[in-house]
């Protein structure tokens, strides 16, 4: 499947680049939103960063629905967390590239994010307590360079490499996880 293909796998030294702002939303912004947006759904993700595809740019594509009724994606150009606070939770977290494996991360159970849409307008997105929670503050991480193992502490973050490695020399691909 060509969007599986698409996405980079750790250790890619893309992952751990922070991305350049989009300076222009035009027809090739929305033909890469396009893209990881079919990317994303062929690998069943919930959320896919533009470094995850190669692209150096801060956009970040989103659905949290989808699984469980229609496709209600969201594509934030440029997001900036505003707020993350309300108490820490530790959830199971995967990767479309790190496929194989989930780890706990421990975030801010409440984050307000600012983005642009597509349509140039400057939007508002809260969450608390729930998978867009995570998501968000997941994605945007992507954006600066940071990746859901490099909130480990060295001694986790190195099981968790090794199963990855594991995993992948068992055929992993992207959107497949292990629960931690």
């Amino acid at each position: 499947m060509a969007g599986l293909n698409d996405i980079v796998r750790a250790p890619d030294e893309r992952l751990s680049t922070a991305c350049a702002p989009v300076e222009t939303i035009d027809d090739a912004t929305r033909a890469l939103a396009g893209r990881m947006l079919e990317d994303m759904y062929a690998a069943d993700g919930c959320g896919l960063a533009a470094p995850q595809i190669g692209e150096l740019v801060q956009m970040i594509v989103i659905d949290v629905d989808y699984a469980d009724g229609p496709r209600n994606p969201y594509v934030l150009v440029n997001p900036r967390v505003i707020v993350a606070d309300g108490p820490e939770r530790t959830t199971s977290e995967g990767c479309l590239s790190f496929p194989g494996i989930s780890v706990g991360v421990t975030r801010p159970s409440h984050v307000v994010v600012e983005a642009t849409n597509l349509d140039g307008e400057l939007m508002r997105y809260e969450a608390q307590d729930n998978l867009l929670a995570v998501c968000l503050q997941h994605e945007i991480d992507h954006l600066r360079g940071v990746t859901m193992v490099d909130h480990l502490s060295p001694l986790r973050r190195v099981s968790a490499l090794r199963a990855y490695q594991e995993a992948l020399a068992a055929g992993a691909r992207p959107g497949e996880t292990a629960v931690e």
